[in-house]
Parts: C-alpha cells; structure tokens; sequence
C-alpha cells in the first residue's frame, strides 16, 4: 500500500473505531435546512419500544455562528395514543460563560454538545418533541437536534 492511501485509511479506522458504541439503543438527528432554528419549528423522534433502563440524551450540534451562551430548550414526550404527559425546560450551555470556548466536542466550527435529559417517565414514551425557548425567531447556528438513548450502567 503506498503512503497516500494510509494516510486515508487511518483515520477512517479511527471513526469506525471510536463511533461503535455497543450500549446504544436508539440514536437520530434532524438537520436544519437553513442551519438555523425557527421559534415554529417542532424537532420530534418516534422512539422504539423498550423494556430496558435507558439515559436518554439530546444532543446539539452547533457552530460558531451561534449567537448566545446557551440554549433552552422544552422537550415534550408523548406515549403511544399522541397524549403529552411531561415537558420539561432544559438550559443547555453551549460556550462557556468566561473564556467563549465551545462547550461540545468537533472541530472546525462546527461542535455537539450532548446533555442529559432529565427524564421522570424513563422509557414509558413513544415520542419525544423538542421547541426551542430562546424568544427569538430565527436562532442561527443550530446545524441539527438529536436524541440519544443508550442502555444505564448496572451498579452490580
């Protein structure tokens, strides 16, 4: 194999190494046309049905054209029948407050930044809807919204 063709394979084996994620139960993005975030716009994730303990997590994917600190975002979740039976308000940081870094793993100018959600119902939802709450109409920026599921760590 020449040079030129290991140089491009290395780092090809590094991503498959470093994306595989054996605890993962559900993982989807939804990307912005315009990469940004309309105060309209409902981001949603029909979720596959589970028995098992699941951290659920939202991740954001961003970039430096991001005007503001942080984000707050309001998820919904629903169960099967379409009936909403929590919400809640999540203040996500996405650069940090004294030195302007990037909170989120990338490069570039383009980041992700994953938080927990602090879920009441664990799995016992069917859909989860995510608005964001940032009072402007247009939040430019925002690249995608996604929902990660991976299965909780045993404490045995």
């Amino acid at each position: 194999m020449n040079k030129i063709g290991g140089l491009f394979l290395i780092p090809f084996i590094l991503i498959l190494v470093f994306s595989c994620n054996s605890d993962r139960v559900f993982e989807d993005y939804k990307g912005m046309e315009t990469q940004s975030w309309h105060i309209a716009d409902t981001v949603a994730f029909d979720l596959p049905q589970s028995d098992e303990a699941l951290s659920s997590l939202i991740g954001i994917k961003y970039n430096v054209d991001y005007q503001f600190r942080n984000l707050y975002v309001k998820y919904f979740l629903s169960d099967s029948l379409g009936n909403k039976f929590e919400s809640q308000l999540l203040n996500v940081s996405l650069f940090d407050s004294k030195e302007g870094r990037p909170t989120g793993a990338g490069f570039g100018s383009s980041y992700t930044r994953f938080d927990t959600l602090p879920l009441q119902s664990n799995n016992r939802f069917s859909k989860i809807e995510f608005v964001q709450y940032m009072r402007v109409e247009e939040l430019k920026g925002i690249e995608a919204i996604g929902f990660k599921q991976v299965e909780k760590e045993s404490n045995n």
